[in-house]
Order: structure tokens, then sequence, then C-alpha cells
């Protein structure tokens, strides 16, 4: 079952997000509905910061790499937790990134026999 959470940002507005219904302790508010939407604990964008250092440690130790690439993209799941906020989604006991890593170098020029002399 799922429920729809409302985030407030950091501008005065909100986010309204469809979340697994599995978090307690939320402010719920409506009819006959009630428990069907709830009012996030914290602001989107602070949900959103639990993530970051996370993401940003993988970007940072794919562009150390000696072969450094051209061209980096980490896919990742987030889940939205009412109250606990944003974190990354595991399909098991252990959190999934599906990492892509790009070179576009140019291919070394054919020698020819006049590059021999």
């Amino acid at each position: 079952m799922t429920r729809l959470v409302e985030f407030p940002t950091d501008d005065g507005g909100t986010v309204l997000l469809e979340v697994a219904d599995n978090a307690g302790g939320l402010v719920t508010r409506g009819g006959g509905q009630a428990g069907m939407f709830a009012r996030a604990q914290q602001t989107f964008e602070r949900a959103l910061s639990n993530i970051r250092p996370a993401v940003q440690g993988v970007v940072d130790e794919l562009l150390a790499l000696p072969d450094k690439p051209d061209e980096v993209s980490v896919k990742f799941g987030l889940d939205l937790h009412a109250e606990a906020g944003a974190f990354i989604a595991a399909a098991s006991t252990s959190s999934n990134f599906t990492v892509t890593l790009t070179w576009r170098r140019p291919k070394p020029a054919a020698q020819t026999p006049d590059d021999a002399d």
C-alpha cells in the first residue's frame, strides 16, 4: 500500500510524493481516507541532503581513477520516507549503483610506409 506524503520545500512550496506505507509517526490529514495523506517531518531538500555524501563519494572516487573517463554516469534508486528522509534504495540487503564510464579518445593514426622513414 502507498500513501501520499507532502514534503515542504525550502522556498515555502511543497512537493507531493507517493511513498510506500511503511512509516509510522506521520502527521495525517484528510476525511474518509485518513492515513492516506501525510506531511513529512522535514523539507524535501533536507531529505535529499541525506544521500549527498554517498553520491558525492561515488562520483569523487570514479573521477579519481588514474585513467580518468570523459564521462561518468551513476544510476541509483531513491526511497523517500516521511520521517527518515531520502536514502539509497536497496534491492536486497545491499544498495545498488549502476555505473557507466565512457572514454572518447581518438584512435591512434594508422602508420603508413612513409611514416617509417
